[in-house]
């Protein structure tokens, strides 16, 4: 059963669900891509399924997204909500490891507060403190737009990072990604064959949709590991 709560962030506040798991061995805050909010059924399937699988989760909508906008706001304002959302999911942790993560965008900006501060840039804020990242299907670059890469502050990620991509996944395939996460400290890569963004498949052949999420739910569960000994 999922519980709805509200974060403030600032001088706003923004919607966030808890989906509990039973003997959680770990807390995944997972954001939403560009174009959908946490109410989104690939939300709402991975919210249940890894709680199932006996880790908390917890979505919440960027506040463009709570706010009735359509265009996200700029990167810093995304990056200060997901901060905000971090704190207060830290303090309902109960101390279990944090992971954060999420769809497209939302992965991309969890990979953005988990690195640590660029030493020739202007910006000096600390990475989060979090036990993992995990990313469904990284935007490296928009489609088609190899000179947009969206990769420099990757290798500066010191914690674990899980990356799901299909392999039709047109804002970047496995080929543009395996030496991109060469270079980070602790990146693994898994492939959804014949997935493309969403890890949809295009031949009937091909496992159904829930076949595929719950393959992946079973990766990021495997990959965060069993509960930390006492």
């Amino acid at each position: 059963m999922s519980t709805p709560f509200t974060i403030p962030v600032d001088d706003d506040s923004t919607t966030a669900v808890a989906y509990p798991a039973a003997d959680a061995r770990a807390t995944l805050i997972l954001a939403h891509g560009a174009g959908a909010p946490q109410t989104h059924p690939f939300m709402v399937a991975f919210g249940h399924g890894l709680a199932e699988r006996g880790i908390e989760t917890v979505t919440f909508n960027f506040l463009y997204t709570e706010q009735g906008r359509r265009a996200p706001d700029r990167a810093l304002k995304l990056e200060a909500c997901y901060r905000a959302v971090v704190d207060a999911v830290r303090e309902r942790s109960e101390e279990r490891p944090l992971f954060i993560g999420g769809k497209s965008m939302g992965g991309r900006m969890a990979t953005h507060i988990a690195a640590s501060p660029d030493p020739d840039g202007d910006e000096a804020t600390p990475a989060a403190d979090v036990s993992g990242v995990v990313a469904l299907g990284y935007p490296l670059h928009p489609p088609g737009r190899l000179e947009k890469m969206r990769d420099a502050h990757l290798p500066r990620i010191a914690v674990p990072t899980l990356v799901v991509q299909g392999a039709r996944d047109t804002f970047g395939t496995e080929e543009e990604l395996r030496p991109v996460l060469a270079r980070m400290p602790a990146a693994t890569l898994h492939v959804v064959e014949g997935g493309d963004h969403s890890f949809n498949v295009r031949r009937k052949s091909d496992p159904s949709k829930q076949e595929i999420y719950d393959a992946v739910m079973d990766v990021i569960a495997d990959w965060i590991g069993p509960k930390p000994k006492a």
